[in-house]
């Protein structure tokens, strides 16, 4: 009942995200996930910055909206190798290979057109943004090996994070030494084009201190040409427990990125020559290197109502990225925000509210040069800082008329100031550029939530949504020409209605909703002369359904406490222009209608076989003016674990065994046209990967 969760929080359980309301028991991850035994009661308990696992899972299930939560030992026995492979059965999510971690996630159509790294997700590690202070991101931090869970909160949902952007935010969590799965954690991978990866971990509780650390090495020749990757991760957190009332925990990360880029090509290669990398990427020897230092902290002080969390964090990046042009880059991101949760009697109702704030800002230094072959660089055609500032404050209210109804409401209030100064020598034709803009609004939030029954939930809301354009959109830059493009903020209403729960045999989540956007930035390839690639689409409608599920077929098959599990996702996605003056009506590019993904999972004690199908029965649309489509696809694959007599676990991962030619992701542009248009990323070949994990 609702007021369990109440007797919790006034018994000391405090709230580290979101709101309280009803929790269920089963995650919003469709599937109930075998038992995992652990070791020890340490991992069970948690603690005030980083609570364990169930209490994690509860308070994203307290969300009056859509949300899912993944436990990291969901896929631990696979190859996750990128973003796609642990969210791949979570529904609204449109996750696309492109090469090494280079993927496109898009969540309802947030930065739908972004043909690289991503616009309009608040990424976060720990609860603290990993994006840049404009707002652009990507995820080579992220190590799908080093997570504890994952967070995902669509849309409006993620208010309690300070999210008001259309695609909600995403937040991995990274062990402690109160939640580690086991103090020691080691892994090897290896597998198809050249794949080796080492994974390792140590996690402790020694009094008041704790402490957990892992690093991650890979290296993979790749599947296409000129597709070499290097990859290094290392995160550490150090927990220290004041008191009963206040602890503190410090983070600290390491990451670094050498990627060689085998470039987009046409429609044709991609089909017929899917290995080969692209005739740019060769000459100019395009690659990304990245080198990140995070460094942050969360204090939690706890109240008898409730908890304030205060989050500090700073962000080093460099960038050598040559492309077209050889991009350099180093700036700093840093910000501080405290929030407030907590429970407490309103006029004999439960009340429960978080309250929060930010201030996030940063400074990157930017150079561009020709790159006159092999990334060789040739003359300086950008020198200027990008600056960004963001003042962020935001509520949200849930008041119970009801055991079981909570109304919802609250707002977010922002200000977000971007600027660029510095100099340009395109074609010989110096030219001082000091430009800014600056945007402000208010989103509010209102919504409700009902608890028919203990473990299902019925919900509704409505959300107003800001995306504001980073610098990628605002500073253009194409080989001829640069300039300051003032877009406007891409705006909306996003109305959702759904349930999610457990009966029986039964999980299920499924959500509908329905976006009105304004000004919705879009990306496409206009011509040499004209150094803007992303405009403001006047309005577009954007509607979907997701749907994912589970059902034991057979339970205790052989009196071996076995079971037979059958889980489904279904993303239905319709996108398209409102009434546009020069596309009227057309589908938006990119996103197909239907993304399917069946499996079946026998679970024994001992061992698990879990074949899987991925379906796009009809391919997205390549350009705006909807004349050409690639083409669907299905994909069969099969993962099998086992376990071993000294306490490991084996692992096998085959990948499109049928090895079918796909197109994996592409860039969307005005007209097709099969000479030109060489945007499109082949999908990766059949693939076999294989490992060891122990723990102990």
């Amino acid at each position: 009942m609702l007021t369990h969760s109440l007797l919790r929080v006034r018994a000391g359980l405090v709230l580290s995200a979101g709101i309280v309301a009803a929790p269920i028991a089963a995650s919003a991850q469709t599937t109930e996930l075998p038992t995992i035994t652990i070791d020890g009661p340490r991992a069970a308990r948690g603690s005030l910055t980083s609570p364990d696992i169930q209490t994690q899972r509860e308070q994203v299930n307290r969300t009056a909206g859509a949300v899912s939560h993944i436990d990291a030992e969901a896929y631990a026995n696979s190859y996750a190798a990128n973003l796609r492979d642990v969210l791949q059965e979570t529904p609204g999510l449109l996750v696309q290979n492109r090469y090494s971690q280079e993927i496109r996630l898009s969540i309802r159509g947030s930065g739908l057109a972004r043909s690289f790294h991503t616009r309009g997700i608040e990424i976060l590690q720990d609860g603290i943004p990993t994006n840049l202070a404009d707002g652009s991101g990507d995820f080579y931090q992220i190590d799908p090996s080093a997570l504890r869970a994952i967070e995902v909160f669509r849309g409006g949902n993620a208010l309690p994070f300070g999210s008001s952007t259309l695609g909600g935010a995403v937040n991995f969590v990274t062990p402690t030494g109160h939640t580690a799965v086991a103090p020691n954690v080691f892994r090897v991978d290896a597998g198809s084009f050249g794949t080796v990866r080492a994974y390792g971990s140590v996690s402790r509780v020694m009094g008041d201190w704790d402490f957990s650390a892992s690093g991650t090495l890979t290296h993979s020749d790749g599947w296409r040409q000129h597709e070499t990757q290097n990859l290094g991760h290392f995160n550490a957190n150090v927990g220290r427990r004041l008191s009963e009332r206040v602890e503190t925990r410090f983070y600290f990360g390491a990451y670094y990125t050498d990627v060689k880029l085998p470039g987009s090509v046409t429609y044709g290669q991609a089909m017929t020559n899917p290995r080969a990398a692209s005739a740019g990427a060769l000459t100019g020897d395009q690659a990304r290197n990245t080198y990140v230092q995070r460094f942050a902290n969360v204090t939690s002080i706890a109240f008898d109502f409730g908890k304030l969390d205060i989050t500090t964090w700073a962000i080093h990046k460099h960038l050598n990225h040559p492309i077209f042009q050889v991009l350099d880059q180093d700036g700093w991101t840093y910000g501080i925000s405290p929030r407030f949760t907590g429970s407490f009697n309103l006029g004999g109702f439960r009340n429960d509210v978080v309250i929060g704030a930010r201030i996030f800002a940063g400074s990157n230094a930017v150079q561009q040069f020709v790159n006159t072959g092999n990334a060789v660089r040739g003359a300086m055609t950008v020198n200027g800082r990008q600056n960004a500032a963001n003042y962020e404050a935001w509520f949200e209210n849930r008041f119970f008329v009801l055991p079981q109804i909570a109304l919802t409401a609250g707002a977010k209030a922002y200000i977000a100031e971007r600027r660029y100064n510095g100099g340009l020598n395109l074609n010989t034709v110096p030219v001082n550029v000091d430009r800014g803009v600056t945007y402000s609004g208010v989103n509010p939030r209102v919504g409700i939530l009902w608890e028919p029954l203990r473990d299902v939930q019925v919900f509704a809301n409505v959300t107003r949504s800001s995306d504001v354009p980073d610098f990628s959109d605002l500073m253009q830059t194409t080989a001829a020409t640069s300039a300051f493009v003032p877009l406007k903020a891409q705006t909306g209403t996003t109305f959702e209605i759904g349930t999610r729960g457990r009966h029986d045999r039964f999980t299920w989540e499924v959500t509908a909703f329905r976006s009105d956007l304004r000004n919705q930035m879009l990306q496409f390839s206009t011509g040499p002369g004209i150094p803007a690639s992303t405009f403001n689409a006047p309005r577009t409608q954007l509607q979907g359904l997701e749907f994912a599920g589970g059902v034991d077929l057979a339970r205790d098959l052989t009196g071996n406490n076995d079971k037979l599990t059958l889980r489904q996702v279904w993303t239905w996605s319709d996108f398209r222009f409102a009434n546009d003056p020069v596309y009227g009506n057309n589908t938006l590019p990119l996103v197909p209608r239907h993304v399917l993904r069946t499996a079946l999972s026998y679970q024994h004690p001992l061992f698990t076989v879990t074949p899987a199908v991925d379906i796009v029965p009809e391919g997205a649309f390549v350009d705006y003016r909807n004349t050409f489509r690639v083409p669907g696809y299905w994909l069969l694959g099969v993962t099998a674990s086992a376990k071993l007599p000294n306490g490991g676990e084996l692992f096998v991962d085959l990948r499109n065994i049928l090895d079918k030619r796909t197109i994996s992701d592409f860039g969307p542009v005005v007209l097709y046209n099969p000479a030109t248009t060489a945007t499109f990323y082949p999908g990766t070949g059949r693939s076999i990967y294989g490992g060891v994990r122990v723990k102990f």
